[in-house]
Parts: structure tokens; sequence; C-alpha cells
């Protein structure tokens, strides 16, 4: 019976994690929930799976909680996240909360010696030297979650590093990368949301339009799997069946193809290196649609190669990418911004970022405060 920790409970990931649970009662329990202020959900996901602890990023939720739930202890803030993270009866964390607040809480479940089925990319994006460094050091087990890491992961399995010629990331292309007549900067934010492909939550959903979810991707793929962005590519296949591709060497391709469903991902993670019989609907080779490969444009979507140039750049320039990224899509989501202003305020923060080296968690973190006022400083220009 593996313990689980479920870090953004009431997120797409968190909801298909504990559906997982459902799945396999017999495999996986429930021992931590954290979420941020759903209090209607949370309590629900406490009465079903009956958490040791639970923490709410938000203060007033958590007191909401408390007075519902009396007999159960609730945290708060990002020390009440840490807290559930790092619980004694805890084995493995599934680290599901969006952007750079996921950071310290993988950080400290690490250093407390958890296991990880990492769902929040930015963790490595931000501090992917930092973070893989304290996974060897502690001897932990650090699996990605994301479905075109996690099928990376598939492929390489018994390869030698030596034997790898190219990692290939497969991107849907989200909603517009078909149409080439769509203005850009006209697109609305509903337009931007609705992902032809997955559910997701609105600031992943953003970044699938933009395409940073995979630059971003492309900086994790790096650290996960110790190769140089000239042998990480991008290919946008729409029908989003094939999750990603290893090139040898010798020329041959392996390809990863399951549901588009990420509790395929989940289930890996969490079961590795073990595979556990899929209780998941049936992979139907009989159905699929013409599968088609195309080139991504990055005229047309320059966040990819801003994603690029911070991994080239290295030091602090990766945490100041997401965290202007951040900035930017909060914005968009607002309505304050058009979807084509995201990469400008993206490279206006990265050129005027003074960079350090990211050696520390608080080097980091003062990277990320300053990517985030640079970003709003050039949101300000904008107007």
């Amino acid at each position: 019976m593996k313990r689980l920790s479920v870090l953004g409970s009431t997120g797409s990931i968190g909801a298909s994690t504990l559906s997982v649970i459902d799945l396999y009662p017999e495999r996986f329990q429930v021992a931590t929930l954290a979420a941020g202020s759903r209090v209607d959900e949370i309590y629900e996901q406490c009465l079903r799976y009956k958490p040791r602890l639970v923490a709410l990023a938000d203060s007033e939720a958590a007191r909401q909680l408390s007075q519902r739930l009396p007999e159960l202890k609730v945290a708060t803030g990002s020390q009440g996240i840490c807290e559930a993270a790092c619980h004694s009866d805890v084995d493995t964390v599934v680290a599901a909360i969006t952007g750079a607040a996921g950071l310290n809480p993988v950080f400290k479940a690490i250093q407390s010696g958890k296991d990880i089925a990492l769902a929040n990319k930015e963790t490595l994006v931000m501090a992917g030297d930092l973070i893989m460094g304290l996974v060897r050091r502690q001897g932990v087990r650090l699996l990605p979650v994301d479905s075109e890491h996690n099928a990376l992961h598939q492929c390489l399995r018994g390869a030698a590093s030596g034997d790898i010629g190219r990692l290939w990331l497969t991107a849907s292309g989200g909603p517009f990368f078909c149409d080439k007549e769509r203005k850009l900067d006209q697109v609305t934010v509903d337009e931007a949301l609705n992902h032809p492909t997955w559910e997701m939550g609105p600031k992943i959903s953003i970044d699938s339009a933009t395409l940073m979810n995979k630059g971003l991707e492309v900086i994790e793929a790096h650290h996960l799997f110790g190769v140089d962005s000239d042998r990480i590519a991008i290919v946008v296949h729409p029908q989003s069946v094939i999750h990603s591709l290893v090139e040898f060497i010798d020329g041959t391709l392996l390809a990863q193809m399951s549901i588009t469903d990420m509790r395929s991902a989940i289930l890996y993670a969490l079961c590795d290196p073990q595979r556990c019989p899929s209780r998941l609907p049936a992979f139907d080779l009989f159905s699929l649609p013409e599968l088609r490969f195309h080139p991504p444009d990055p005229q047309r979507f320059p966040c990819t190669r801003l994603a690029f140039e911070a991994l080239d750049a290295g030091q602090t320039f990766p945490a100041v990418l997401n965290a202007a990224n951040e900035i930017a899509v909060e914005h968009f989501l607002k309505g304050r911004i058009s979807l084509t202003d995201i990469p400008r305020i993206i490279e206006d923060a990265l050129q005027r970022h003074r960079p350090h080296p990211a050696d520390s968690l608080q080097s980091v973190l003062s990277a990320d405060s300053q990517g985030r006022r640079l970003a709003e400083e050039a949101f300000a220009a904008l107007a």
C-alpha cells in the first residue's frame, strides 16, 4: 500500500489522481491533501478519503474547513502545504500545484526523503539543477506525470544515455495552430481556453495556446533526462495519440501511445518500476484518426524560442521566464492584454534581467520575485 500526499487535490491532475486511487484502493491510500481555497470540494474529499492532515493555502478557507470538520487537523499557507508534503505517513507526493507555488513543497518533500510524482513542471523550469541534485543526494525517486515526459521515461527504460540521439516532445498545437488565418491578437479568453484535446486548468490551457507549455517542457526534459537543448525538438501532433518519441543514434524512433487520459500517466508514475494491470478504458488501434505531424512555427508562436534561449542562457533566466509568463497569463485571463502580448512581456523581462547562479532555493525565489516585478513593469508599459 503506497500512501500519497496529493498537492493540488482540487485541480485537474489532483482529481485525476484521486480517480486512480478509486480504481486501485488496494494499492494506494490518501495520507494528506493540499489545495487552494475550494472549501466545498476539499470537504467532500475529506469525507471520502479521510486524510490525516489537510492544508489549504487560503487561511479563510482553512478556517471554514476546520469549523465543518473540527476533528481534522487543518494547516494553512505555504508552511501548511509543506507540512502536508512532509508528513510522516506519506511515501509519495503527487505534486500538482500549478506554477511557482509548487516549488517549495517539492523541495521540502525531497529533503524529507519522499518520492515525487511530478506534475508541476515549473519546479524543474525554475530550479532544475537544484532539484535534481537534491534528488540524487537524498536517493529518492522523481517520476514525471506530464504526459510528454512520462512517455519519454517509458521509451528510455533501459537505454544508455549515449544511445539517445534526440528527444521529440509532441504538442497538440493548442486551439489556434491549425487555423492559420486566425489573428492571434484578436482571440478571446474563452477561445484560448478551449483546448481541442485535453481538459486542463486555465493557466496550462493558455500556455498551450501560446505553445509556452512546450517551451517549459523542453527545459523540464533537459533536467529530467540530462539532454542538451540541441537534442530536444518539438513536433506538433494535433491528434495527441503519440505522447512523445525518442530518436536513437542508429535512426530508430520509439514512440509511446496511449489513451488521451492523464490517469494513464499518473498510474505509470505511481507504480514504476512495476506496471499495474490497467483498469482504464482500452486503447483502440482500429479507431485511431489519421496521425499528422507538423514543425512548430516560432514566428507565430515565439514563446518556444524564448524558452530555448532561457535554457541556453542558464543561471536564473529560466526562473524569470516562468515568472514573467505567469504574470502575463494572469493579465490575459483578466482581459487586460492580448494573447500576443504574452511573449512581448516575457521577452522584455528576460532582456532586463540581471542573472545570478540558481544554486539555492533563496536564489531561485529571488529571481522569481524579480521576474514578476519586471513583467509587471512590461505590462504597465503596454498601456
